[in-house]
């Protein structure tokens, strides 16, 4: 058994351990059936254009812009368990409502909107909160096996999920398969509510956080990401890439369905089954870094990620050869997110102060993910204006220059994440708000 192997069979061995990873995968694979079903219920149901769906792929990212001040704010309390609860059961809510209005017949593009803007504000707060519980689960020396695990369990997801959303849009319709996502969001909630995590010690203040004004803590949440060499090109290479290619995430349903010509069966079942690149992506990222280091891997991730788009961009033929086409496009594209993800987290996490990870992890999806409306709606104004498939061919070039950010950092000559200092808080991140909010 390799190092890897055994530091994750150790972790599967810690109850809240355990328990997070079983509620992460049961909503990661709502998740990916409702990615599936969403835009199909609007092409199908609703007659959407390009235009429309790329509007709803926006609004889904739209509330990461509000990362900065909320990261913040997270940063100020202990109870971010309740948070992520809060989180699961407020998008399971949400859910819910589109299969109700469809039943009476009174679901609109204006509803999807709607709940897809504030599932988006819910995975937000997730998301944001998620990075500083993670590290009361997970001793340092085991995050990139856990980023590792819990990034397998998401590739896991993809392998099965579409294909399950397509035969459930496609036997029972889209608002059906919606209500299975809800039904995930409640499993998640119940799973993580059992966790009791190790709690940070108090600092001194009511809420048990960093002292000082919304605005000032966000602001140095900001200040370190953007000042710190390793946060500074990770996050312009994942900006990048997010933008470019969320160009074609916002159109690739879309192209599959209308000019590729797939049925929604088999769009699931080409997605699913490509997608398996992602749990081999997510099984060879830590042994990949192990060999060539962390850094290597991360910059081969930045490349085939976006590249792989060109499967997809050139598939034509009779109709085995273009779903073959696109699910190799998903094959390679998930073996290059992950070989991206997986490391670059485990590193993030390594150079974050524990008292700045979720102001950190705010500043970062602020610009991160806020991307990705841009890249949505230009998405959509590309393929209007230009055509679905040459869009396809600006997201895969594009996306692959991300690297031009790693190749003059220190990223690429991280060998191990024994290269990286136990990261303390830098002068003045704390001192200008007014205390030492470490744990």
């Amino acid at each position: 058994m390799t190092a890897t192997a055994a530091e994750q069979a150790g972790l599967f061995r810690q109850p809240p351990f355990r328990s997070f990873f079983a509620a992460h995968t049961i909503s990661q694979f709502g998740d990916r059936i409702s990615e599936l079903a969403f835009p199909l219920l609007a092409v199908l149901v609703l007659d959407a254009s390009p235009g429309q769906v790329s509007v709803l792929t926006a609004l889904v990212w739209l509330p990461n812009l509000t990362g900065l001040f909320l990261g913040a704010w997270i940063d100020r309390r202990t109870d971010k368990k309740r948070l992520l609860v809060a989180a699961d059961l407020i998008r399971a809510a949400l859910l819910v409502t589109v299969p109700v209005a469809f039943a009476f017949d009174a679901g609109t593009m204006a509803q999807l909107y709607a709940v897809a803007l504030l599932t988006g504000a819910a995975s937000v707060l997730f998301n944001t909160t998620y990075p500083a519980f993670f590290v009361l689960l997970v001793e340092r020396p085991r995050y990139l096996a856990a980023s590792g695990a819990l990034s397998a369990s998401r590739s896991a997801s993809t392998i099965a999920g579409p294909a399950l959303g397509g035969v459930l849009v496609q036997a029972l319709t889209a608002p059906v398969a919606i209500l299975v996502d809800a039904v995930s969001f409640l499993v998640s909630a119940l799973g993580i509510g059992r966790i009791r995590p190790a709690l940070p010690a108090p600092d001194g203040r009511p809420d048990g956080g960093p002292a000082g004004t919304l605005w000032r803590q966000a602001r140095n949440g900001l200040r370190f990401t953007l000042g710190d060499p390793v946060l500074r090109a990770g996050l312009g290479c994942a900006t990048t890439v997010n933008y470019f290619t969320f160009l074609a995430a916002a159109l690739l349903v879309l192209f599959a369905s209308r000019t590729l010509g797939l049925p929604s069966g088999l769009l699931g079942l080409a997605l699913g089954v490509g997608a398996v690149g992602g749990l081999l992506g997510a099984v060879i990222a830590p042994r990949l870094a192990g060999r060539i280091g962390v850094g290597r891997s991360i910059v081969i991730g930045g490349v085939v990620f976006p590249a792989s788009l060109l499967f997809a961009a050139v598939a034509d033929g009779p109709l085995w050869a273009r779903a073959g086409l696109l699910g190799t496009a998903e094959f390679f594209s998930g073996v290059g997110v992950m070989l991206f993800d997986v490391n670059l987290n485990a590193l993030n996490a390594a150079v974050i102060p524990d008292g700045l990870r979720s102001r950190v992890a705010g500043a970062y999806s602020t610009i991160n993910y806020g991307i990705r409306p841009l890249g949505a709606l230009s998405g959509g104004a590309f393929g209007t204006w230009l055509g679905l498939r040459p869009t396809l061919w600006i997201a895969a070039l594009g996306g692959a220059l991300c690297v031009l950010w790693l190749l003059p950092s220190p990223i690429p000559g991280v060998r191990s994440l024994d290269d990286i200092a136990v990261p303390e808080h830098p002068p003045g991140a704390l001192a200008e708000a007014g205390d030492g909010a470490g744990r």
